[in-house]
């Protein structure tokens, strides 16, 4: 397929920081190939600087938001400003025309004020969530989520979770395994599912501090089929199954059980997508007992079934 558009809204006194999330993410170029085609956009085409010691030079202006598949307004730089009306127009047009538009942190405030995000869900960072709901109340502010989609209008919380949304669409577009690969290469975690807390002790990651639980978390990737009991790795570790409990919870910010199902399903996403392997096999190939038990914790965390999940993402159709 052809390369999907991105158009990367700039704004007065904008932040570096939201601004380099979607730039790296979008910008990025696998080994092979460059997965989208970036293009950096301001009213009039006119150069933005920063809150401080930089500016920058747009490709265009927003005329480039017509022609682009996905919209980007990466925060906000006053929250009691609306966007100038040439900005909220070219913003509703992109959408009406099937574009995704994207608000990151505060860049929901943009959406909003455009009108794009009455009776729609919406998520924002938290410090402006009350500001945001007496501003907008016929939004559907979800305050717990890192970032949500409603009919191509995807909205996210602060900073961390801007790149997790920024990951969201890569997937979206290319599937897991790609968009595993752009994190791998940002050294990111892979994916943080968008209806996660904002308040998390950590997010899951591929390692720890902890080097006992590092090599037991590969030991226990490598043989994800397998039954595994918190007696078990208790043992492997040396630990008692108490303090096990405790050093486990610490590294990773998660029960055991919680993170083997977080894995389990993460891997049954790779299968889904990239192989033929029936529901009941992959649900053996993860480490389910049964396929109904699959189907339900899959259905759970992502508000579909396996089947269509592949149908949506998957390379191979059964």
């Amino acid at each position: 397929m052809s390369r999907p558009l991105v158009a990367l809204v700039l704004y007065p006194r904008f932040s570096p920081f939201h601004v380099s999330v979607p730039y790296a993410i979008f910008d990025s170029m696998l080994p092979d190939n460059p997965l989208f085609e970036l293009n950096i956009v301001s009213p009039g085409g006119r150069p933005q600087q920063a809150k401080r010691a930089m500016t920058i030079a747009p490709d265009g202006g927003l005329e480039l938001l017509d022609r682009a598949d996905i919209v980007v307004v990466p925060g906000w730089h006053d929250l009691s400003e609306p966007p100038e009306p040439a900005l909220a127009e070219a913003l509703v047009r992109a959408h009406t025309r099937g574009a995704h538009v994207v608000g990151l942190c505060y860049g929901a405030y943009a959406l909003a004020y455009a009108g794009l995000l009455d009776g729609r869900k919406a998520a924002t960072h938290w410090m402006a969530e009350q500001d945001f709901g007496r501003r907008f109340p016929s939004a559907a502010l979800d305050t717990n989520a890192l970032y949500v989609e409603d009919d191509r209008l995807i909205t996210s919380a602060g900073t961390g979770a801007g790149l997790d949304c920024c990951l969201y669409i890569v997937r979206a577009y290319y599937g897991t395994r790609i968009a595993n690969r752009v994190a791998r290469i940002m050294v990111v975690p892979p994916h943080r599912e968008g209806g996660q807390a904002q308040f998390i002790e950590q997010p899951v990651a591929l390692s720890t501090q902890d080097a006992h639980i590092n090599r037991l978390l590969d030991y226990l990737r490598e043989n994800l089929a397998r039954p595994h009991g918190i007696d078990e790795l208790a043992a492997r570790t040396a630990m008692s199954r108490r303090t096990f409990t405790r050093h486990f919870h610490k590294a990773t910010g998660m029960t055991f059980g919680e993170w083997l199902v977080n894995e389990r399903l993460q891997r049954s996403l790779e299968l889904l997508e990239n192989h033929s392997f029936s529901v009941e096999k992959v649900a053996e190939m993860v480490g389910f007992h049964t396929a109904t038990s699959f189907r339900q914790h899959f259905r759970q965390r992502y508000q579909v079934s396996p089947r269509a999940w592949r149908k949506t993402f998957g390379e191979v159709e059964r």
